[in-house]
């Protein structure tokens, strides 16, 4: 007898609909998983023979066939088990499923037959929900993330005799309520706790405002990464579009709980300068996202940015332009989002005091730019802003400044901001004014005679790219934006034009 179980699998970060075909024949007792699965499936083999014979009921002695279908996929983890057994007491005869026709099963199993959350719920929900499936069964620890695919009945599962009870009619399973977030919001470091430094602060609320790239060049301990681990307090709120985006990435690495199922404040990450450039943008033979996807609708923040390895550096290119990091491998091509501010600090040189007026500098003329030479023109023209942060002297660390702002009233001018291009753009324009593209430019920044002036001088003065020419509209609407005006004036491109790569940047 053969059984058909719908489950669901994982390709990247898409789910799409998998059959498990179970088949029960004559022969001698063997126990055969097909349809290209990885080891963690092929193990599921035992786990299934264990949960069976745990939870009371008889394991077939006959040569058992499962074929995971499309064969032609690979498949991997371990949320097969469940639809396996499933499959396996049903051909038997063990279980009824006519009335299940319309429902899919994920879930791993242990020993004893309880189930163990798998990573990856949301995505699959969502795609079951696509796929026309009305009903889900998934470890009850799952279920909080399942339901976050709207319209989909959501069964948690605690064990397999549950599961039995359930299927047989004696006692059914109450579905899920819809997850609501009920715990208070996470709080991060505010901008309050950061002395000085207001011509920085400035840099990172335009960033925030037009969601531009940043780049922060200073001594050590001058501020640069206490201030980019505050920037997410003075990112607007995620839609739930965007957050959903978010934990279907969050899902497939395991990073949710059933707790804080959805991610609701923006990713905020900032990998070590010793990350491979697999690991930056993802890879693996089962293809993974990697830390451009994690930051996706969030930051990025790279910490002694010319310490990084070359080909980590330039394979981010493509996705600061594209918003996709694309992976493909011998088996298949996946693609991840990769929509993130880049937030990137550097020391001026490689003992960090290039310029610093106590004169403490060791390094040579040529030793500078040989450090700085490890930044790729291209890679520098990609940044929208590029601000010095130099160090703090002595009355404003020790209390005479006055009191910092905090981040909600930067983030009151950052969302009054975001509304303006927001109601400028509509609900399928860009989300932001660094993403812009050339038709919004020629409509949304046209330059008067002064402002022609002032950057023609610059373009030449500056040795501007078409690139980088686009990059200072961008972030003058940006500077208009937050000033509440209409159209560009030329104090709001001056202030555009004064954070292109400094000079020493660009020896």
């Amino acid at each position: 007898m053969v059984c058909n179980v719908t489950s669901l699998g994982l390709n990247g970060v898409e789910g799409y609909p998998v059959a498990a075909e179970c088949a029960l024949s004559g022969g001698l007792p063997a126990f055969d998983v097909v349809g290209l699965p990885d080891a963690a499936v092929k193990e599921a083999r035992e786990r299934v023979r264990s949960a069976i014979k745990s939870s009371g009921f008889d394991f077939p002695v006959s040569r058992i066939t499962v074929n995971l279908a499309p064969a032609g996929r690979r498949k991997a983890g371990t949320v097969y088990d469940l639809p396996i057994l499933v499959g396996i007491l049903c051909a038997g005869g063990q279980l009824p499923l006519e009335g299940e026709r319309d429902s899919a099963f994920v879930g791993e199993l242990s020993l004893d037959g309880r189930l163990r959350p798998v990573p990856g719920v949301l995505p699959m929900a969502l795609a079951a929900k696509r796929a026309g499936i009305r009903r889900l069964f998934v470890p009850a620890d799952n279920a909080p993330e399942a339901t976050l695919a709207d319209g989909l009945e959501v069964l948690p599962v605690h064990t397999v005799g549950e599961l039995a009870l359930h299927l047989s009619g004696e006692r059914p399973i109450a579905p899920a309520r819809p997850w609501q977030d009920g715990l208070p919001p996470l709080q991060g470091p505010d901008f309050s706790e950061v002395k000085g430094q207001e011509q920085a602060k400035r840099a990172l609320e335009v960033a925030a405002a037009g969601g531009h790239h940043v780049l922060m060049s200073g001594s050590p301990g001058s501020g640069k990464s206490m201030m980019a681990k505050r920037l997410p307090s003075i990112l607007p709120d995620m839609t739930r579009a965007e957050a959903l985006a978010c934990t279907e990435i969050y899902s497939v690495m395991g990073l949710t709980s059933k707790e804080r199922p959805m991610v609701r404040r923006r990713p905020f990450r900032a990998p070590h300068h010793t990350i491979s450039a697999a690991g930056m943008t993802g890879g693996g033979p089962n293809p993974r996202p990697g830390e451009i996807s994690l930051a996706h609708n969030g930051v990025l923040f790279l910490d002694e940015l010319p310490e990084f390895r070359a080909d980590v550096l330039e394979v981010l290119r493509q996705p600061l332009e594209d918003g996709v990091a694309q992976i493909s491998r011998v088996s298949g091509s996946v693609s991840y989002p990769s929509r993130f501010m880049l937030v990137c600090a550097m020391n001026p040189c490689k003992c960090g005091w290039y310029g610093h007026p106590s004169g403490r500098c060791t390094c040579t003329e040529q030793a500078v730019r040989r450090y700085l030479s490890r930044l790729s023109g291209p890679m520098l023209d990609r940044i929208d802003i590029c601000v010095d942060v130099p160090s703090l002297d002595y009355d404003e660390l020790s209390g005479g400044a006055p009191p910092a702002e905090p981040s909600a009233a930067i983030r009151q001018r950052v969302n009054a901001a975001r509304a303006v291009q927001t109601a400028r753009y509509g609900p399928d324009g860009p989300a932001c004014n660094a993403r812009m593209g050339p038709r919004e430019l020629r409509e949304h920044c046209k330059l008067d005679g002064e402002c022609q002036r002032l950057i023609r001088g610059a373009y030449d003065r500056l040795g501007l790219t078409a690139r980088g020419y686009d990059r200072i509209l961008r972030v003058a609407r940006t500077i208009a934006d937050l000033d509440g005006a209409a159209d560009i004036a030329a104090h709001h491109l001056a202030e555009a034009l004064q954070y292109r790569p400094p000079e020493h940047l660009r020896i």
